[in-house]
Parts: structure tokens; sequence; C-alpha cells
């Protein structure tokens, strides 16, 4: 295995209400970060434009709408993410909808990430809606599910990946959200985890947002935490 450069493997959630507060954030990170991560948020109020405002600075795109649906409704929008050029689109977890989305994306580069089990939820939510399993027994059945569709990846936390990479082996793709620096608070993830720990576990890329975008030097931040990533990644391939 060749050498994994952090800085790659970073993406930033630019999760801001305005595209003028979005282009702002860019402007500081230009050269620092080289993948965003689009959510509802910005989505909401800027749309494809900011797809293509992100990609004209040569920068990837994750976007993160976890599409839901009839099948009908999300293979067309899935046809239509893809031609936007994005590189991540998110899909829950459900088989009708991963399956319209594998088919909607044909012919195009676009990764599907599956959403297994949001970062801020536990067991108790998970008996709230009648489900009795663990969240890693029903992290781990839902990447297995993601890779039986032909899905690429999956959106999991921390805590998970090295559960997952028993199920589906070493080439599925693990995307973590809900990263913190250690001291830095873990907001509303019920299940976070540092740069380092998440990296040991056996994830491939980190979406880390609030830490970077509330910092008072957001550049100085991705250094740091770039750092942290890079030494991790270097002790895992060793």
């Amino acid at each position: 295995m060749g050498k994994i450069v952090a800085r790659d493997r970073l993406i930033f959630a630019l999760d801001v209400p305005s595209a003028a507060e979005a282009e702002r954030l860019l402007d500081r990170l230009q050269g620092h970060i080289s993948f965003v991560k689009i959510g509802l948020e910005l989505y909401t109020a800027a749309g494809p434009d900011m797809i293509k405002r992100v990609l004209d600075r040569n920068m990837r795109v994750f976007l993160d709408l976890k599409f839901l649906d009839i099948e009908e409704t999300v293979r067309r929008a899935t046809a239509r993410v893809a031609a936007m050029g994005v590189d991540f689109l998110t899909v829950h977890a459900n088989r009708k909808a991963l399956t319209a989305a594998v088919q909607g994306r044909e012919g195009s580069s676009l990764k599907l990430l599956a959403v297994t089990v949001l970062t801020n939820f536990d067991s108790n939510d998970l008996r709230e809606m009648g489900i009795q399993r663990t969240v890693q027994d029903l992290v781990t059945a839902r990447a297995l599910l993601a890779s039986e569709v032909g899905c690429d990846g999956v959106v999991a936390s921390g805590e998970e990946p090295a559960a997952i990479r028993q199920k589906v082996g070493p080439r599925f793709v693990i995307v973590t959200p809900g990263v913190r620096p250690a001291g830095k608070g873990v907001d509303d993830h019920a299940r976070a985890t540092t740069p380092t720990q998440t990296i040991a576990a056996g994830a491939d890329y980190l979406v880390i947002g609030r830490p970077i975008r509330d910092a008072a030097d957001p550049s100085a931040t991705v250094t740091e935490i770039v750092n942290e990533m890079q030494a991790a990644f270097d002790a895992r391939t060793a």
C-alpha cells in the first residue's frame, strides 16, 4: 500500500447558512483543504450553484443529503447528482433506496455511501424507534447490506470501523463524521472519537466541521488536525 496523504482524507463540513459565508471560509482555507462536505443547511440555502463554486476551486465535493424516498425519486435524483461532478453522495441504508441509487449513478464516477446509524444516536434512541439491536450490530448489518447492493462505502462513527472491516473487508470506504480533536468537546455526537482513534479503528476519511469552522484560526486548526491524521495513518500502515 502506498503512503496515505492525510490532507486528501480530511473532509471539511461546510455547515454554514449562506453562500457568502461559505465563500469566506473557503477563501481562508484555500490551499489547506481539498475535500468539502455540503449538507442540508448550505444546500438548502445555495443549491447546486454552491457545488459548482466548490468544484471551480479544484476541491472535491461530498454531498450529504441522505436520500430516502421511493425508488424512482432516488434513482432520478442520484442521476442529477452524478451529472454535477460530485465525488460522494449519502443514501440511507434502506435496500430499495440504495439499489435505486446504484442504478441512478450508472456510468458515472459518483461513489455512494450508505448512512448506517447517525452519530448522535445511541442504544436508547434505537429502542425508541423499536429497534432491539445494539448500535454496532445495526451498523454492521447495514454496512453488509450496502456492500451487497453495490455501494462503495458507509458513513459510520469512529467506534465501528473495526467491526465493519470484519464484515466487508479492507476495500470498502468508511467515512466517519463526529470526529473531535482531544479536548475540543463532542457537541451533539453521542459516539465521538478523536482523529487518532478513528484512523486506528480503520476509517478512510474523517469529516470535521465545527472545530475548524469555529476556530479563531481555521487554517492553523486544519494543519494541526492533518498532522495528527498523518501520524495515525503512518502508524496504521507501518
